[in-house]
């Protein structure tokens, strides 16, 4: 059977330091007041809004029609891809995560987590952690995060709207205040806290830390990452630029003209976000509305989908 375009309804999540930019700028759920973090945009327990599946999670349809939905993809497996937008009104914490291996013997979950991000807004100044300045040791990783100067050897760097960072399993990471990003990444929430900046919850209580894991997990080696370079072509009037290629996954953006642009995973599943300007896709005589900020999974099965933007252009993120 050809499943058709599926829009996902986002689950936001609270966060210390989170703020109001989810519901204030990019359309999401939620009350004045909240410090929102986190919209899970594309998630295995997501469910669908509208259509004949309406109130259907991915989870669900997976299990239910198979590979029409996830193609090569082991449907019995979560879905592999989970798509985030991130709303840093305070620095997040220094965190790093573990890849498939060690999830899979220590935690016994299937995925890891390499992810990449790509720069939405970005206060004036506004920086990121991300990796060492110089090699480190998990000894001294656990004696810095111990005594306070685990700041002293982690690298920052600016960032701006428009650049997007590919962080494999291993990278000390952190985002920081003044930025909200997409995320892309694998499907896991897997995360090991080194550091939290001192700060204390509702009740006065320091988060959890996992400084031994987190040294277990960790690239001790000196960074360079950057912002990526990406390769950009025109195809029937779309730009395309494409971030990052992993086996779990690949980010392209596009820029729509008018005309639109038609798109076909040639049996594989997409994911689909609008980004500054609503959609509309067309396949198999269904036309679908894809607000601003809004995600679309596309099955395996769906064939060719046609996608126009409703204003003169439009971009969106393709995963």
């Amino acid at each position: 059977m050809n499943l058709p375009p599926l829009r996902i309804a986002p689950r936001v999540t609270s966060a210390l330091w989170g703020g109001d930019a989810l519901v204030r700028s990019f359309g999401k759920p939620g009350r004045s007041g909240d410090l929102l973090g986190e919209s899970w945009e594309c998630w295995d327990e997501n469910q669908v809004v509208g259509g004949p599946y309406e109130g259907r999670t991915i989870a669900d349809l997976r299990t239910t029609y198979g590979r029409a939905l996830t193609g090569p993809i082991d449907p019995q497996l979560r879905f592999p891809v989970l798509n985030k937008i991130i709303d840093a009104n305070a620095a997040l914490s220094v965190q790093v995560h573990p890849d498939d291996a060690y999830a899979q013997r220590v935690e016994h979950q299937p995925y890891g987590k390499t992810e990449c991000w790509s720069i939405i807004e970005a206060q004036p100044g506004a920086e990121l952690v991300l990796g060492w300045t110089r090699d480190v040791t998990r000894q001294e990783v656990v004696q810095r995060t111990g005594d306070g100067t685990l700041g002293e050897v982690l690298r920052r760097i600016p960032v701006r709207a428009g650049d997007t960072l590919f962080l494999p399993a291993g990278t000390v990471h952190a985002i920081g205040a003044g930025i909200r990003l997409f995320e892309t990444q694998q499907a896991s929430d897997l995360t090991y806290r080194l550091f939290d900046w001192n700060r204390v919850d509702a009740q006065g209580r320091p988060r959890e830390l996992h400084v031994t894991k987190a040294a277990e997990v960790l690239d001790e080696r000196a960074s360079t990452a950057g912002p990526i370079s990406p390769l950009t072509f025109k195809e029937d009037g779309t730009e395309r630029s494409v971030s990052v290629v992993h086996p779990s996954f690949a980010l392209e953006t596009l820029a729509l003209s008018p005309a639109g642009a038609t798109l076909d995973g040639a049996g594989r599943p997409l994911t689909l976000t609008a980004a500054d300007a609503p959609l509309r896709l067309a396949s198999g005589g269904m036309d679908l509305a894809l607000a601003p900020w809004e995600t679309v999974l596309i099955p395996a099965s769906c064939g060719p989908v046609a996608l126009l933007p409703e204003r003169a252009s439009a971009r969106a993120y393709l995963v």
